[in-house]
């Protein structure tokens, strides 16, 4: 199952921006990494997978200098089940811009 979501702040600067909308699979196999979608208290962060420790997976902001990141430096690890699914491609609205992908 497919669904998107659309990147707010910097902390994924360079890779993502603000506004960039995402094409995140649910249930895909996490290796580190990838960027994912996780479910925080009060929010749905976008993050890169560092490692996997033994209270689930540390995440990582691409950009760690950015006001306001959160990440796992500020929460911890998070458990398998707080993450929503895998980014597999970043589109922009099809009339401006057609379609490009997340490389990695």
């Amino acid at each position: 199952m497919f669904t998107s979501v659309r990147v707010s702040g910097d902390s994924m600067l360079p890779v993502l921006r603000p506004g960039d909308c995402l094409v995140v699979r649910r249930g895909a196999e996490i290796r580190p990494g990838d960027v994912v979608i996780a479910r925080i208290p009060g929010n749905i962060i976008v993050k890169r997978v560092f490692r996997w420790t033994d209270e689930g997976w540390w995440l990582e902001s691409d950009n760690q200098r950015a006001p306001g990141r959160k990440d796992s430096w500020d929460f911890g690890a998070i458990p398998p089940e707080r993450i929503i699914g895998k980014v597999v491609g970043r589109y922009w609205p099809w009339l401006a811009f057609g379609t490009r992908f997340l490389a990695r």
